[in-house]
Protein backbone atom coordinates (compact mmCIF):
# COMPACT_ATOMS: atom_id res chain seq x y z
CA UNK A 1 0.00 0.00 0.00
CA UNK A 2 2.68 2.59 0.79
CA UNK A 3 4.69 1.68 -2.71
CA UNK A 4 1.49 2.63 -4.67
CA UNK A 5 0.36 5.91 -2.29
CA UNK A 6 3.94 7.11 -2.57
CA UNK A 7 3.65 6.73 -6.35
CA UNK A 8 1.03 8.07 -6.61
CA UNK A 9 1.63 11.04 -4.03
CA UNK A 10 4.47 11.72 -6.36
CA UNK A 11 2.87 11.38 -9.84
CA UNK A 12 0.71 14.51 -8.37
CA UNK A 13 3.18 16.58 -5.96
CA UNK A 14 6.40 16.78 -8.20
CA UNK A 15 7.01 20.23 -9.11
CA UNK A 16 6.57 19.70 -12.65
CA UNK A 17 2.80 17.95 -12.29
CA UNK A 18 2.08 20.12 -9.24
CA UNK A 19 3.01 23.59 -11.72
CA UNK A 20 0.54 22.17 -14.37
CA UNK A 21 -2.16 20.88 -12.44
CA UNK A 22 -2.09 24.93 -10.41
CA UNK A 23 -2.27 26.41 -14.16
CA UNK A 24 -5.29 23.69 -14.89
CA UNK A 25 -6.94 25.48 -11.92
CA UNK A 26 -5.98 28.72 -12.81
CA UNK A 27 -7.59 28.73 -16.04
CA UNK A 28 -10.77 26.82 -14.11
CA UNK A 29 -11.21 29.21 -12.61
CA UNK A 30 -10.81 31.89 -14.52
CA UNK A 31 -13.63 30.24 -16.82
CA UNK A 32 -15.52 30.43 -13.36
CA UNK A 33 -15.26 34.32 -13.29
CA UNK A 34 -12.82 33.79 -10.04
CA UNK A 35 -9.86 36.31 -10.71
CA UNK A 36 -8.66 36.33 -7.25
CA UNK A 37 -8.02 32.41 -7.32
CA UNK A 38 -6.61 32.35 -11.05
CA UNK A 39 -3.97 34.80 -10.08
CA UNK A 40 -3.20 33.01 -7.16
CA UNK A 41 -2.56 29.34 -8.94
CA UNK A 42 -1.12 31.42 -12.12
CA UNK A 43 1.24 32.76 -9.48
CA UNK A 44 2.08 29.66 -7.68
CA UNK A 45 2.81 27.73 -10.93
CA UNK A 46 4.83 30.35 -12.67
CA UNK A 47 7.19 30.94 -9.11
CA UNK A 48 7.91 26.88 -9.31
CA UNK A 49 9.51 26.96 -12.76
CA UNK A 50 10.80 30.20 -11.87
CA UNK A 51 12.76 29.13 -9.05
CA UNK A 52 13.06 25.17 -10.10
CA UNK A 53 14.75 26.65 -13.74
CA UNK A 54 16.30 29.30 -13.73
CA UNK A 55 17.27 29.70 -10.09
CA UNK A 56 20.14 27.53 -8.07
CA UNK A 57 17.42 26.09 -5.51
CA UNK A 58 17.26 22.88 -6.49
CA UNK A 59 21.40 22.65 -6.56
CA UNK A 60 21.19 24.35 -2.71
CA UNK A 61 18.69 21.85 -1.86
CA UNK A 62 21.08 19.11 -3.06
CA UNK A 63 23.85 20.51 -1.15
CA UNK A 64 23.35 18.94 2.16
CA UNK A 65 22.32 15.76 0.86
CA UNK A 66 25.66 15.56 -1.45
CA UNK A 67 27.94 16.36 1.14
CA UNK A 68 26.52 14.40 4.36
CA UNK A 69 28.50 11.30 3.19
CA UNK A 70 32.04 11.73 1.75
CA UNK A 71 33.80 8.74 -0.08
CA UNK A 72 36.47 7.59 1.51
CA UNK A 73 40.03 8.11 1.15
CA UNK A 74 41.21 4.73 0.63
CA UNK A 75 39.30 1.59 0.06
CA UNK A 76 39.18 -1.19 3.21
CA UNK A 77 41.84 -3.75 3.04
CA UNK A 78 39.19 -6.45 2.37
CA UNK A 79 35.72 -6.08 0.90
CA UNK A 80 33.51 -8.84 1.21
CA UNK A 81 31.11 -7.40 -1.11
CA UNK A 82 29.68 -4.28 -3.41
CA UNK A 83 25.42 -2.97 -2.85
CA UNK A 84 24.57 -1.33 -6.16
CA UNK A 85 21.00 -0.05 -5.72
CA UNK A 86 19.20 -0.15 -8.55
CA UNK A 87 17.49 3.19 -11.53
CA UNK A 88 20.32 3.66 -13.66
CA UNK A 89 19.30 1.52 -16.35
CA UNK A 90 16.40 2.70 -18.71
CA UNK A 91 14.36 -0.25 -18.00
CA UNK A 92 11.17 0.21 -20.80
CA UNK A 93 14.06 0.37 -23.59
CA UNK A 94 15.96 -2.56 -22.73
CA UNK A 95 13.05 -4.50 -21.98
CA UNK A 96 12.21 -3.95 -26.26
CA UNK A 97 16.07 -3.45 -27.33
CA UNK A 98 17.94 -5.49 -25.40
CA UNK A 99 21.51 -3.82 -24.20
CA UNK A 100 22.03 -1.49 -21.40
CA UNK A 101 20.74 1.87 -22.14
CA UNK A 102 21.66 4.31 -18.89
CA UNK A 103 19.87 6.98 -17.57
CA UNK A 104 21.46 9.65 -15.41
CA UNK A 105 22.07 7.49 -12.85
CA UNK A 106 24.11 5.43 -14.47
CA UNK A 107 27.18 6.35 -12.98
CA UNK A 108 26.05 4.07 -10.14
CA UNK A 109 26.96 0.85 -12.31
CA UNK A 110 30.16 2.34 -14.07
CA UNK A 111 31.52 3.68 -10.67
CA UNK A 112 30.39 -0.69 -9.85
CA UNK A 113 32.53 -1.72 -12.97
CA UNK A 114 35.30 0.42 -11.40
CA UNK A 115 34.78 -1.18 -7.96
CA UNK A 116 34.85 -4.74 -9.35
CA UNK A 117 38.26 -4.02 -11.26
CA UNK A 118 39.54 -3.22 -8.00
CA UNK A 119 38.25 -5.48 -5.75
CA UNK A 120 38.72 -9.09 -7.65
CA UNK A 121 37.91 -11.06 -4.88
CA UNK A 122 34.44 -8.87 -3.92
CA UNK A 123 30.86 -10.23 -4.70
CA UNK A 124 28.38 -7.87 -6.38
CA UNK A 125 25.04 -7.63 -5.25
CA UNK A 126 22.14 -5.34 -7.84
CA UNK A 127 19.47 -4.57 -5.93
CA UNK A 128 16.68 -3.85 -7.75
CA UNK A 129 13.53 -4.30 -9.38
CA UNK A 130 11.07 -3.11 -11.71
CA UNK A 131 10.26 0.34 -9.40
CA UNK A 132 7.32 2.05 -12.44
CA UNK A 133 3.42 1.78 -11.42
CA UNK A 134 2.66 1.40 -15.04
CA UNK A 135 5.27 1.40 -17.15
CA UNK A 136 6.49 -2.31 -17.85
CA UNK A 137 10.43 -2.90 -17.83
CA UNK A 138 13.06 -4.31 -17.05
CA UNK A 139 14.29 -4.81 -13.56
CA UNK A 140 18.36 -3.53 -13.18
CA UNK A 141 18.75 -6.16 -11.87
CA UNK A 142 18.30 -7.88 -15.48
CA UNK A 143 20.17 -5.89 -17.18
CA UNK A 144 23.05 -4.85 -15.57
CA UNK A 145 24.69 -8.23 -15.47
CA UNK A 146 24.71 -7.69 -19.77
CA UNK A 147 26.83 -4.52 -18.76
CA UNK A 148 29.12 -6.41 -15.62
CA UNK A 149 30.13 -9.05 -17.94
CA UNK A 150 30.83 -7.08 -21.25
CA UNK A 151 33.02 -5.13 -19.00
CA UNK A 152 34.69 -8.58 -17.80
CA UNK A 153 32.85 -9.24 -14.50
CA UNK A 154 32.82 -12.46 -14.18
CA UNK A 155 29.10 -13.37 -13.40
CA UNK A 156 30.08 -15.75 -10.62
CA UNK A 157 30.41 -12.62 -8.78
CA UNK A 158 27.24 -11.12 -8.99
CA UNK A 159 24.08 -11.44 -6.39
CA UNK A 160 20.99 -10.35 -7.99
CA UNK A 161 18.06 -9.38 -6.42
CA UNK A 162 15.09 -8.36 -8.53
CA UNK A 163 11.74 -8.21 -6.49
CA UNK A 164 12.39 -4.58 -4.33
CA UNK A 165 10.45 -1.52 -5.61
CA UNK A 166 11.28 0.91 -3.35
CA UNK A 167 15.06 1.66 -0.96
CA UNK A 168 13.10 0.02 2.01
CA UNK A 169 12.74 -2.76 0.34
CA UNK A 170 16.41 -2.78 -1.58
CA UNK A 171 17.94 -2.31 2.53
CA UNK A 172 15.38 -5.63 3.40
CA UNK A 173 16.06 -7.69 0.35
CA UNK A 174 19.88 -6.81 -0.25
CA UNK A 175 20.20 -7.94 3.78
CA UNK A 176 18.29 -11.41 3.51
CA UNK A 177 20.43 -12.37 0.31
CA UNK A 178 24.07 -11.38 1.26
CA UNK A 179 23.73 -12.66 4.82
CA UNK A 180 26.90 -10.41 5.79
CA UNK A 181 28.90 -12.23 8.97
CA UNK A 182 29.62 -10.14 11.74
CA UNK A 183 32.39 -8.02 10.86
CA UNK A 184 32.26 -7.83 6.72
CA UNK A 185 32.91 -4.62 5.14
CA UNK A 186 30.51 -4.22 2.01
CA UNK A 187 30.34 -0.98 0.31
CA UNK A 188 27.47 0.63 -0.79
CA UNK A 189 26.93 2.55 -3.89
CA UNK A 190 23.81 4.78 -4.81
CA UNK A 191 23.38 8.53 -6.00
CA UNK A 192 25.18 10.87 -3.77
CA UNK A 193 21.91 12.80 -2.97
CA UNK A 194 20.45 9.08 -2.03
CA UNK A 195 22.82 8.31 0.40
CA UNK A 196 21.79 9.34 3.36
CA UNK A 197 18.19 7.75 2.83
CA UNK A 198 20.09 4.74 1.52
CA UNK A 199 22.13 4.56 5.05
CA UNK A 200 19.60 5.45 7.30
CA UNK A 201 17.61 2.18 6.45
CA UNK A 202 20.20 -0.04 5.64
CA UNK A 203 21.28 0.46 9.34
CA UNK A 204 17.90 -0.39 10.39
CA UNK A 205 18.05 -3.15 8.25
CA UNK A 206 20.95 -4.39 10.45
CA UNK A 207 23.30 -4.25 7.16
CA UNK A 208 25.98 -2.21 8.20
CA UNK A 209 27.60 -1.26 5.10
CA UNK A 210 30.24 1.70 4.07
CA UNK A 211 28.78 4.64 1.95
CA UNK A 212 30.42 4.99 -1.47
CA UNK A 213 28.89 8.21 -3.15
CA UNK A 214 28.67 8.52 -6.63
CA UNK A 215 26.44 10.24 -9.94
CA UNK A 216 27.01 13.80 -8.57
CA UNK A 217 24.25 16.66 -9.51
CA UNK A 218 26.09 19.49 -7.75
CA UNK A 219 29.83 20.69 -7.89
CA UNK A 220 28.98 22.02 -4.15
CA UNK A 221 30.02 25.66 -4.90
CA UNK A 222 26.61 27.17 -5.93
CA UNK A 223 25.11 29.85 -4.12
CA UNK A 224 21.79 31.45 -4.58
CA UNK A 225 21.13 33.40 -7.29
CA UNK A 226 20.75 32.60 -10.68
CA UNK A 227 21.15 29.49 -12.30
CA UNK A 228 24.53 29.06 -14.23
CA UNK A 229 22.98 25.99 -15.53
CA UNK A 230 20.56 25.33 -18.52
CA UNK A 231 17.05 25.56 -17.27
CA UNK A 232 16.37 21.27 -18.11
CA UNK A 233 18.60 20.06 -15.75
CA UNK A 234 17.70 23.07 -12.58
CA UNK A 235 14.63 22.22 -12.76
CA UNK A 236 15.58 18.54 -12.68
CA UNK A 237 17.63 19.30 -9.48
CA UNK A 238 14.68 20.70 -7.97
CA UNK A 239 12.57 17.44 -8.61
CA UNK A 240 15.38 15.24 -7.49
CA UNK A 241 15.74 17.78 -4.13
CA UNK A 242 12.32 17.75 -3.37
CA UNK A 243 11.32 14.34 -3.77
CA UNK A 244 14.68 13.22 -1.50
CA UNK A 245 13.63 15.64 1.16
CA UNK A 246 9.81 14.28 0.98
CA UNK A 247 11.05 11.02 0.75
CA UNK A 248 13.31 11.61 4.12
CA UNK A 249 10.71 12.47 6.07
CA UNK A 250 8.02 9.88 5.14
CA UNK A 251 10.29 7.20 5.82
CA UNK A 252 11.04 8.70 9.48
CA UNK A 253 7.90 8.91 9.71
CA UNK A 254 7.07 5.14 9.09
CA UNK A 255 9.78 4.51 11.51
CA UNK A 256 11.87 3.08 9.10
CA UNK A 257 15.08 5.24 9.50
CA UNK A 258 16.21 6.36 13.08
CA UNK A 259 17.27 9.62 11.97
CA UNK A 260 15.50 12.54 9.46
CA UNK A 261 18.92 13.35 7.98
CA UNK A 262 21.21 9.95 8.98
CA UNK A 263 24.80 11.01 9.75
CA UNK A 264 27.82 9.57 9.37
CA UNK A 265 28.74 7.45 12.30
Amino acid sequence: MFYVVSKIFWALANPLSLSVLLLITALTAGLLGWRRSAGAATFAATAILLLGGWTTAGALLLHPLEDRFRRPDRLPETVAGIVVLGGGFEGGVNRVRGGYELNRSGDRFVETAVLARRLPDAKILISGGSGALLLKGESDAETAPRLLEALGVDPGRLLLENQSRNTYENAQFSHRLAKPAPGERWLLVTSAFHMPRSMGLFRKAGFDVIAWPTDYRTSGQETPGLTQDNPIDSLHNMVLAVREWIGLVAYRLAGWTGALLPAPR
